[in-house]
């Protein structure tokens, strides 16, 4: 087919495109523009790009038209796509009909984690010979791509992998809306055999005004999970212990973290801390009570071994990895683009970059970092950009959620279309820290936040960057200001 992408150039569509080219599609793409990184990578994974949106993108006229989410219903493009008849779908239905339809399904949905679970999934089955595939929505260390079409190709049943079920394709499941001519959470459309569930707090308050509507959206996905499917679900999350028992049709394994409350579910796979270093953490994993086996993860924080906990009882209770193996793979994993990824070192102080804005994010990326780094300074550079960090729905949970920082510089609110008596007051947030003994700065620009690091770091800081943005190169810009002393 030639199939064409209206707003091609975001994470999820861009990538999505790729995996049609792997398949063997003619594929184009149009977009407002095309910045890095996704719009050098589309061009060099061959897919013909067109800046703007109009009814001269549809020529020559395509098979299929996906209409990204990010597109409303006046959009000039897919006004004149319905005008001529052409046949549109949003990108979870292309995916799901065209490139996972002959694959099984492990789709990863919660809050939090989605990316690290999803790609640490990804990883244990491909060093355990399953041949996945994937569509995540970072970029896995461990693989060139955020995409990968599953072993088999397309148009060829893919072998059956261990328990009937063919070979595995990990998507992550995201609950955002699909389209504006769909108004339905993402992951209802994935069609998973097996779902892990990390975590359920209540997020995009954009889409999902008040909790009730959020929860409704995860007791669907678990709805979703037919009795032949598995559901890997986090016991140490209240909310999803609560949904999973009240709508599972699936069989579920629970895992969690030894010390941690389970909420009444014994965890069939579960993970106990040991010491943790430079280098990452080391744990013993037990499986329904027993056959402990020590095991490393290069990744720190006690929210990472969740993440693996997830992905080992995903890929091994749904797809037959075994445990030892599973162990072995996850000692070479390499982590995740913008996930506590060291950026680099300038005049001995590390500069990370993480994705977390939500304040339970931010609160166990920052504990994560200070304990593998317990010398000198935490710092924190906080940009508040999505429609929840951006309102005032966690003010006070920010309080605690900077508890492992020494010093904290906090940048303006990424919206300015918020009404005042919704927006995070950032000055009160400043306020209350510094009654908590914190060192605050709120900066008014890129620039102040650059010259603040680089006077007031000492050699043996950490700096982390916690934004789901560009944040205007500010990773670079710190390290260069470091590196050469302005």
């Amino acid at each position: 087919m030639h199939v064409h992408f209206v707003a091609v150039a975001g994470t999820g569509m861009g990538s999505l495109a790729g995996l049609f080219k792997a398949a063997g599609h003619e594929v184009s793409g149009s977009d407002v523009a095309f910045y890095p990184p996704m719009g050098p990578a589309l061009k060099a994974w061959g897919i013909r790009t067109m800046e703007g949106f109009g009814p001269d993108n549809l020529e020559p006229r395509p098979d299929l038209v996906v209409v990204g989410n990010v597109c409303r219903r006046d959009n000039p493009e897919v006004v004149a796509a319905q005008e001529i008849g052409l046949p549109l779908t949003h990108m979870c239905a292309a995916l799901a009909e065209h490139i996972t339809n002959q694959t099984s399904a492990l789709v990863v949905g919660g809050t939090h984690g989605k990316t690290t679970t999803s790609s640490l999934c990804a990883w244990l089955l491909e060093v355990a010979e399953r041949e996945p595939g994937f569509l995540i929505g970072g970029i896995p260390h461990n693989f060139e791509r955020s995409y990968r079409l599953a072993a088999g190709g397309r148009n060829r049943l893919p072998v059956a992998g261990e328990g009937g079920r063919r070979t595995p394709f990990v998507i992550e499941g995201d609950e955002y809306d699909t389209a504006f001519f769909e108004k339905t959470p993402k992951f209802w459309h994935y069609r998973p055999d097996v779902a892990v569930i990390t975590s359920i707090e209540h997020d995009h308050v954009d889409i999902y005004p008040d909790e009730k509507s959020y929860l409704q959206a995860f007791a669907g996905f678990i709805e979703r999970v037919p009795d032949t499917g598995l559901i890997v679900a986090h016991a140490g999350d209240a909310k999803v212990v609560e949904l999973v028992n009240a709508h599972a049709r699936a069989p579920i394994a629970w895992y969690g973290v030894d010390g941690e409350e389970t909420h009444g579910m014994p965890p069939h796979w579960l993970v106990a801390p040991g010491p943790a270093d430079e280098s990452g953490q080391s744990f013993d994993l037990y499986v329904a009570g027993t056959d402990a086996m020590r095991g490393v993860l290069p990744l720190s924080g006690r929210h990472n071994l969740r993440n693996a906990a997830g992905a080992i009882g995903a890929v091994c209770q749904g797809y037959g990895v075994s445990p030892r193996t599973a162990i072995r793979a996850l000692a070479e994993f390499g982590g995740v683009a913008r996930r506590q990824e060291l950026r680099g070192v300038g005049r001995g102080i590390r500069v990370y970059d993480d994705f977390a804005h939500h304040p339970t994010a931010v609160a166990e990326t920052l504990a994560g970092l200070k304990r593998r780094h317990p010398e000198g300074r935490l710092w924190a550079i906080y940009e508040p950009r999505t429609a929840t960090a951006c309102r005032n729905l966690h003010q006070d949970r920010y309080l605690e959620a900077f508890g492992a920082a020494d010093r904290i510089v906090l940048a303006p609110l990424g919206r300015t279309t918020i009404a005042d008596d919704e927006a995070l007051d950032l000055a009160a947030l400043g306020r209350g820290l510094e009654a908590r003994d914190k060192t605050v700065t709120r900066a008014t620009d890129l620039d102040e936040i650059v010259n603040t690091v680089a006077e007031e770091a000492n050699d043996g800081d950490t700096v982390v960057v916690l934004s789901n943005g560009a944040f205007g190169g500010i990773h670079e810009r710190l390290l260069d200001a470091l590196e050469s002393g302005d």
